[in-house]
């Protein structure tokens, strides 16, 4: 078994309340979740209004289609989010 993860941190345009970055947050997550069929959680700066910090994993039987479906995530949140992708990081582990 080989779970696949990615972790990212994304810079938010300027938002006026908690409530306008769940908004975005949420949006993401959902837009993640059905599109490449991984599991998406905000995982720190929950209370950061500027930036939002999210993983994502998958579990298969190999870890090249899991790290390539990591990385197709990640080109997705580059081209379709409302913030500015700052770093991530891609990686599996073998069970």
């Amino acid at each position: 078994m080989v779970v696949s993860m990615i972790q990212f941190r994304i810079e938010l345009p300027p938002l006026e309340s908690i409530k306008d970055k769940r908004r975005i947050v949420v949006s993401l997550k959902e837009k993640l979740a059905n599109k490449f069929h991984i599991s998406v959680a905000e995982v720190d700066l929950q209370d950061s209004m500027r930036y939002a910090h999210l993983g994502a994993a998958l579990v298969s039987n190999s870890r090249s289609f899991g790290e390539s479906v990591m990385h197709k995530a990640l080109a997705f949140v580059e081209k379709n989010c409302e913030g500015v992708l700052q770093d991530a990081e891609v990686f599996s582990e073998m069970y």
